[in-house]
């Protein structure tokens, strides 16, 4: 897994997915609550109307590269995943369908504990 403190310097760089098309830009990190290493990662888009929003994308089986970052999914999965405004928050309600949306298992801590949390 790439260490959150190394993903954070990313930040506004270019974001391709597996088959190396842009997808975006590297917004911010979210870590898991349960191991503590970065996760998950917004990165923003811009539609043609110039409406930008931030989708959520796994970190599972990405590669830091001297250019981007390179995601393990698809520009339309990544386009079409959960996503908040600009300076919207992701509410404990959405977090099940962040993960859904990629097919990656959900589960809270043992005490009920949101599973990610923004670094």
């Amino acid at each position: 897994m790439i260490p959150a403190e190394n993903i954070r310097d990313w930040r506004g760089r270019p974001v391709v997915d597996h088959e190396g098309d842009k997808v975006g830009t590297l917004d911010a990190v979210y870590v898991d609550t349960l191991t503590d290493e970065a996760a998950f990662v917004t990165v923003r888009i811009s539609s043609l109307f110039g409406k930008t929003h931030l989708a959520f994308a796994p970190l599972n089986g990405a590669v830091v590269t001297p250019d981007h970052l390179k995601l393990a999914f698809g520009r339309d999965l990544v386009r079409e995943a959960p996503s908040i405004d600009p300076d919207g928050e992701l509410s404990a309600a959405d977090e099940p369908g962040v993960f859904g949306h990629y097919g990656l298992d959900y589960r809270t801590g043992t005490l009920g504990e949101r599973r990610l949390a923004r670094r």
